[in-house]
């Protein structure tokens, strides 16, 4: 018997814990108890300390429907001004991603219409797709600046994505993507604008407290591997975690160059060697795939699955929702996804949007349903795990809880 009443016991649930080192954790007939938004109970309702009604202050069934942890979003820059639905045209009439970019547009036609937006613009924006997401059950996500290249719009991002985690009332980890693109007034100087960067930016941000990590492009159109070298230094010597857009487009050794920095996630991987993956191993850095890029840009280059899966690198999922590249508004069709495009099992794509998503953001307090972690879980218009894969699209989300509370 507890010495306290729980504030919530949920019965008859078809529970999926994701705490086991491999499968779903599934517990038939289960139930989920919790208190001040931690989880106090997590197994077989048999095996509950006593008569529901006794356990706690409020109790309900979830009819057999399926529980699992809240999704976790862990890579998103939901926070932007604008669309570039007209490049979504361009390529499929032909342009490719870099000749966009070179052009005029990609990045930089939304660094225009971000840095043009006022800050409750931006929020009124960005509400929508915050939504859309915690509709389909993501309870943390991660945003990212990097569309404002300079130190008032990358704050003013930064400020939005701390607000819409209090308006939701989701959690929200802000990440500093100044090293995205160069900004207009950088043109040619690159080097100017990585000092700049770590000069005045990040220690300003650093100082606010606006941002838990940095990431940056490591690319041939955006940051060579020495500018990346000198960002996350920087973000070492201000105490922040790094992340890496890693070997998207070409092989320029992201993956290693994340891994000598202890990166919590280097993402996308298309690229990656069999030498990156290890290094990877070697530091615990987490795999971050994003099918929803590979699949609006027509990829044919599959990241190295199986590589991954030799070393036992976490693999985890997330939507890149962004206005170029994944404007993608469902983190279950990215789990989708990733199951069809990369050949994942179900199984490994609900851990990666869980258990390994919350490790991508340092974050050991939830993604799993156990004793001790946040209360933050989705019941399911579903019976079995596998179908948060298999149905393409419609909202099988019946309750969004965070901390135990419903959002």
């Amino acid at each position: 018997m507890t010495s306290t009443r729980w504030d919530g016991l949920l019965l008859d649930c078809t529970l999926v814990t994701m705490a086991a080192d491999g499968g779903y954790g599934a517990i038939e007939h289960g139930a989920l108890g919790w208190q001040d938004g931690r989880i106090t109970f997590a197994g077989a309702q048999a095996a509950l300390p006593g008569p529901p009604n006794t356990l706690a202050a409020q109790v309900e069934s979830a009819g057999g429907a399926l529980v699992t942890p809240g999704l976790i979003d862990c890579h998103t820059h939901l926070v932007f001004g604008g669309d570039r639905a007209g490049e979504f045209e361009q390529r499929l009439n032909g342009a490719s991603y870099e000749e966009i970019a070179r052009a005029g547009g990609g990045i930089a036609s939304s660094v225009r219409a971000t840095r043009a937006a006022s800050e409750d613009e931006l929020l009124a924006q960005a509400l929508p797709r915050a939504r859309a997401l915690r509709g389909d059950g993501v309870t943390t996500l991660e945003i990212k600046s990097g569309y404002g290249l300079d130190l008032a719009s990358e704050r003013k991002m930064l400020r939005v994505a701390r607000r819409l985690g209090a308006e939701l009332g989701i959690g929200v980890r802000t990440t500093f993507l100044g090293a995205h693109a160069l900004p207009p007034e950088f043109a040619g100087r690159a080097d100017d604008y990585v000092a700049h960067l770590c000069d005045t930016m990040l220690p300003a941000l650093a100082r606010e407290g606006l941002a838990e990590a940095v990431d940056a492009f490591c690319e041939k159109i955006a940051f060579t591997p020495a500018q990346t070298r000198r960002v996350f230094e920087t973000a070492r010597g201000l105490g922040l975690r790094v992340k890496l857009h890693a070997d998207q487009l070409s092989d320029l050794g992201g993956a290693a160059l994340a891994a000598e920095f202890g990166a919590l996630s280097a993402d996308h991987l298309e690229w990656t060697s069999e030498a990156g993956v290890q290094a990877m191993a070697a530091a615990g850095t987490v795999a971050v795939l994003l099918p929803g890029a590979f699949y609006a840009l027509r990829e044919t280059r599959l990241p190295p699955i199986d590589a991954l899966r030799a070393q036992r690198v976490p693999i985890a999922i997330a939507t890149d929702l962004n206005p170029g590249t994944s404007p993608l508004l469902s983190l279950r069709l990215a789990m989708g996804m990733a199951c069809t495009l990369f050949r994942l099992t179900p199984e490994e794509a609900l851990r990666g949007a869980t258990v390994n998503a919350a490790r991508a953001l340092g974050l050991a307090d939830r993604g799993t349903l156990e004793a001790g972690r946040r209360a933050d879980f989705v019941v399911w218009n579903a019976r079995h795990p596998a179908e948060l894969c298999y149905w393409i699209g419609g909202g099988l989300a019946r309750e969004v809880c965070v901390g135990g509370q419903r959002v």
